[in-house]
């Protein structure tokens, strides 16, 4: 018997889109506006460390790369939940909202794979290379000046909108 709750298995970037494709749009373009965006792992000891990224949407997927032995890197490959926070620009406008990812960050080892994403992507060598895995995007903004809107989807499930005054 189903619940109609989402389903726990995560998905990628691709699987997003499909599902749905306007917040897709609408995340994406967030995360294109700036280059640098804020990362949230965690510790060994299990508390929360941000630190600054850079992202890329490649082949139907979000992927996340680091310099070699950097914190994040060893946080990802300890425990691979993150949240990712798109950066909200100068000022307080925002447009297009606030919008954050969680999931979690899949070790790309694959000799094939980063030769793809180095031919596309052209970083820095050596790197850490990261699939994600996404089991929430969130999108929060203000509508008609009146409301505060968060739109919240997981893998298995249709957005769910909260509008509050």
């Amino acid at each position: 018997m189903s619940s109609g709750a989402p389903s726990a298995t995560p998905t990628n970037w691709a699987g997003f889109v499909t599902a749905e494709p306007a917040l897709a749009a609408t995340v994406e373009a967030r995360f294109a506006a700036y280059t640098h965006h804020v990362l949230a792992t965690l510790r060994k000891d299990g508390s929360p460390r941000t630190t600054g990224l850079e992202v890329r949407f490649l082949d139907g997927e979000l992927w996340l790369g680091m310099m070699p032995g950097s914190v994040k890197a060893l946080d990802l490959r300890r425990d691979q939940r993150f949240a990712l926070q798109a950066n909200p620009g100068d000022g307080t406008g925002m447009g297009g909202g606030d919008v954050r990812i969680g999931g979690r960050a899949v070790a790309v080892e694959d000799a094939a794979t980063r030769a793809r994403y180095v031919e596309e992507a052209e970083p820095p060598e050596p790197f850490h290379l990261f699939r994600t895995e996404l089991t929430e995007v969130v999108r929060t903004h203000v509508e008609d000046d009146k409301y505060l809107v968060v739109e919240i989807w997981q893998p298995g499930g249709p957005v769910r909108t909260v509008r509050r005054t």
